[in-house]
């Protein structure tokens, strides 16, 4: 059974976050004023790779970036090759996003939506406040919008202003990220820096379509997820209901060996998720509904920077 249940109610949450601009305010002041201060302006960790066009071929060093690598002149050469390429001027950002029913998963506080939507009007409002473009796909239980990439503060508060529009799913097919990536394939067309951000909780087959859309872009995974999808809190009798197919289960958390074989699901699940990253060759933020976002983004800048050296 999938772990992406409800919201404590058991029903889908009301997502009451304020006005776009509201909401941009706050960001600027509890998030993005702390990032300028702890980054000092230090954004090249976070979006390095970006914004980058095609210059020219040469052999491979060991310590190059394999995904860099051109395998279509590598099989003809016999040699490896990688491509070099210039930074440009401008950055093309895109938000992949899932707003799948798992996706309304959470406490009374936060649930996933929710995070998703300040972790994109944060990141988003960096990058444009320097003059480059961002857009966003949404993905439901198809691909259900697309947002051109723009610049400027008013690009930020469409994004906002969408994101917080954008219906609840009672329940769906379940989730097959595959389509999302696919979509971002056809979409996207000048090399640019994708953020997909998703609690991953799919259909199997989405980490062969990461890894051909991290072969032409810079990918980052920012993956979400709650406490409660991991350990189950001893609280007796309840009912959990699968967000994505809404089928429903009565369980009794006293039970010891319940629990344990819960969080052993949740434990395997993480490691064949490490595995499909891996395998893409993606960098990954994993941004707890719990977690302070602003701690998040410095360490995954950290993580990044050391990658780089």
């Amino acid at each position: 059974m999938n772990d992406g249940h409800r919201n404590d109610s058991g029903s889908a949450p009301t997502l009451d976050r304020g006005t776009p601009d509201r909401i941009l305010q706050r960001l600027d002041w509890q998030v993005i004023r702390r990032l300028d201060g702890l980054l000092q302006g230090d954004y090249r960790s976070l979006f390095y790779g970006f914004g980058v066009d095609f210059a020219d071929l040469r052999e491979y060093q060991p310590e190059d970036d394999i995904r860099y690598i051109d395998w279509n002149v590598t099989a003809r050469l016999n040699t490896p090759y990688v491509r070099q390429y210039v930074e440009d001027r401008e950055i093309t950002a895109w938000f992949l996003l899932d707003l799948s029913p798992s996706m309304d998963f959470g406490g009374v506080e936060n649930i996933k939506r929710a995070v998703l939507i300040d972790f994109v009007a944060t990141i988003a409002r960096l990058l444009t406040r320097h003059g480059n473009r961002v857009g966003a796909i949404f993905y439901g239980s198809r691909i259900e919008r697309t947002i051109p990439a723009r610049g400027g503060r008013i690009q930020v508060l469409r994004l906002v202003n969408d994101l917080l529009k954008q219906p609840h799913l009672p329940g769906a097919p379940f989730t097959n990220l595959a389509l999302l990536l696919e979509g971002g394939q056809h979409a996207i067309k000048k090399r640019s820096l994708v953020f997909i951000v998703s609690d991953f909780i799919s259909a199997p087959g989405w980490d062969r379509p990461l890894r051909l859309l991290n072969h032409r872009h810079e990918v980052m995974a920012v993956r979400l997820w709650d406490p409660r999808e991991v350990e189950l809190p001893d609280i007796g009798p309840m009912i959990m209901e699968d967000a994505e197919t809404g089928e429903q289960l009565y369980v009794d958390t006293h039970d010891k060996k319940f629990r344990a074989r819960f969080n052993q699901a949740a434990r395997q699940r993480e490691a064949e998720l490490d595995a499909a990253f891996k395998r893409a060759g993606v960098d990954v933020l994993s941004l707890s509904t719990e977690e302070d976002l602003v701690r998040a983004i410095v360490r995954f800048a950290a993580l990044r920077r050391q990658r780089r050296r």
